[in-house]
């Protein structure tokens, strides 16, 4: 790490940043005593692992493991470097870090996503100019008033307008000395056919930015002003920019979504716009995809425990596909998930401009849940007769089979035969042996992989308990490192990684006192990481008398372990095992040798 950022640097951007804060804007925490606790970011829970500590500036979830300090969040939240994650964190809070040191190829590693976060801006910047140019944007600012948007939201959501022609973007960024490779892979310009130049992406659009929930535009989404195809137009997939995690609307929404939990996701970007326009700021829009594991994900982290997302779509058509193709991405997410299909004939744009927001959040709050909207709109469509009854379980099947609550499952099968007049079980039967082949073939794999997965591994014992304990101790009252440190004991640790963690403690602790966020920089290693921030925010009360207790109980299973092994190389000359007594000697050789060498290591 020291090769790219230097430590002091690191200590600055550490001591400046505020974990709560930065974790807040992803995930929606509620005060649990000293700690902030919400719905793991990293994966599927109902019930909050997931903790942060203010004190500590630490984070770590006890469902799947993750923890570290806020440059780890960053990188594992965001799949940033670490040096990615330190910029970031170094631009929100001022602190000015050097480059010179670093090789050409480091640099350009390092630079390439800040590179194309400026062109974006810049290009933002173009686009919004252009729009409310008298000139070049008359046309497009007429056309965004026709359908109802104000001054405030163009200036709000920094609305553009790409004008018509091959290389005004191109010409523009000529003139700034913008590097045009850099432009290419930001996926503002494409390549000419012949080889030789560039021309702009977007051309005669309504330039829609979509931004990061750190505020910075990642992409831009184009839409035509007539009927030419295509309609919408979105930028590539680049360093900047994922489709499967990007959601338009989402740094705006986030605030409303956590007060309300509740999110609104629509389909459009007018739509989206409207929405907000109308007061109804808890809403986000897909960017031309379907809903993805990464989107819920990352909307359950907004919405927090107990919160829902309702799907908005504007025909009976749209809400079923949408519904069957959400519903297994929901169960993944164990996200709770509601579907408003509004009147024929209207979109959520439309239906804000005819019946207001008022009649909107009471279709919202009427919504039904997937599985039971899916049901009714079936009954509706084919009816309750022999045929009808069959092509309702047909349909509902994959949506059913992909709730991955057992129980959950049981109850929504047994609803279905309540409604449609079906034995139970044979609708049970028919979802078990008639899935899609897909799912047949998740199922042998999941058998196979069972099957062949190699047996667990063993308990460990007293002693890694023990070890484990001490570690958490040195952690959380630091003022017994002293007393470890003269009887010794980190000499007897037998676990590698943690002898290996207690040893940075006792360095860390020594030169920078008890903080526990700047010694997690010190590793790559998220294990590392992961076991100190865990030990670190274990609920167990620390006193002076317990920690001495502590010691000397791990003092004691030093003695004993020895007796133990004393004993058993005594049974082995008895029995006259000579292979059995080298084995023994040798350990007792080794652990004899390892505590030299770690008293001669440190008196130097």
């Amino acid at each position: 790490m020291a090769a790219y950022i230097p430590d002091e640097k690191i200590t600055a951007i550490k001591n400046a940043s505020d974990i709560v804060e930065i974790v807040s804007e992803i995930v929606s925490l509620r005060r649990a005593g000293r700690n902030y606790v919400g719905l793991c970011p990293f994966h599927a829970e109902k019930t909050p692992s997931f903790t942060v500590s203010p004190d500590k500036q630490i984070f770590y979830c006890f469902g799947c493991g993750a923890g570290g300090n806020v440059f780890s969040f960053l990188m594992k939240q965001g799949g940033l470097t670490f040096p990615e994650a330190a910029r970031a964190l170094a631009l929100r809070y001022a602190i000015d870090l050097p480059t010179r040191n670093l090789s050409p190829l480091e640099k350009k590693k390092l630079t390439e996503r800040e590179t194309i976060l400026t062109l974006n801006d810049r290009a933002m910047s173009f686009y919004h100019d252009c729009l409310l140019s008298e000139a070049r944007g008359k046309q497009a600012k007429a056309y965004l008033l026709k359908r109802g948007m104000t001054r405030k939201t163009i200036d709000e959501f920094k609305l553009g307008f790409a004008p018509d022609g091959w290389d005004h973007l191109v010409r523009y960024f000529q003139s700034h000395k913008k590097p045009p490779q850099m432009a290419l892979q930001a996926g503002l310009f494409a390549p000419r056919k012949e080889g030789v130049g560039h021309y702009d992406r977007f051309r005669n659009r309504i330039i829609f930015p979509i931004f990061n929930e750190q505020n910075q535009p990642v992409g831009f989404g184009g839409r035509v002003m007539d009927d030419s195809l295509p309609k919408y137009l979105n930028s590539p997939e680049t360093p900047v920019y994922n489709k499967s995690r990007s959601l338009y609307g989402l740094n705006r929404a986030r605030r409303r979504c956590r007060e309300t939990r509740t999110v609104h996701v629509v389909e459009g970007y007018f739509d989206l716009l409207a929405m907000h326009q109308f007061g109804i700021e808890n809403t986000v829009a897909t960017l031309g995809t379907s809903l993805t594991a990464e989107h819920v994900q990352l909307l359950k982290g907004f919405v927090g425990e107990g919160g829902k997302a309702i799907l908005v779509y504007d025909s009976d058509q749209a809400g079923i596909k949408a519904a069957q193709r959400s519903v297994a991405v929901f169960q993944k997410g164990l996200l709770a998930a509601r579907i408003l299909v509004l009147p024929k004939g209207h979109d959520p744009d439309s239906f804000l401009m005819a019946f207001g927001p008022d009649d909107f959040l009471k279709a919202a709050e009427a919504s039904m849940g997937m599985i039971p909207f899916m049901m009714e709109t079936a009954i509706e469509n084919h009816g309750l007769t022999i045929d009808g009854k069959v092509r309702i379980v047909n349909e509902l099947k994959p949506a059913i089979h992909a709730i991955g609550d057992p129980v959950a499952r049981s109850l929504r099968v047994k609803h279905l035969a309540e409604r449609i007049g079906v034995d139970e079980t044979v609708i049970l039967q028919k979802i078990r042996h008639a899935a899609p082949a897909a799912a047949r073939a998740g199922w042998m794999k999941g058998r196979q992989d069972r099957d062949n997965a190699p047996p667990p591994a063993p308990v460990r014992g007293e002693t890694y308990r023990l070890e484990r304990q001490m570690v958490a101790m040195m952690l959380q009252f630091p003022e017994m490192i002293a007393d470890i440190e003269r009887r010794r004991l980190m000499d007897h640790f037998t676990d590698p990684a943690l002898a290996e963690i207690g040893k940075d403690i006792v360095a860390h602790f020594a030169r920078a006192g008890g903080d526990i966020a700047g010694l997690l920089s010190r590793w790559e290693d998220p294990g590392k990481k992961a076991v100190v921030a865990r030990l670190s925010l274990t609920d167990e009360h620390w006193d002076r008398d317990g920690c001495t207790s502590l010691i000397n109980q791990f003092a004691d299973s030093i003695r004993r372990r020895d007796k133990a092994l004393l004993k058993r190389i005594e049974a082995a000359e008895k029995s006259g095992d000579v292979n059995l007594l080298a084995a023994l000697l040798r350990e007792k050789q080794h652990e004899a040798r390892r505590t030299v060498e770690k008293q001669s290591g440190s008196t130097h």
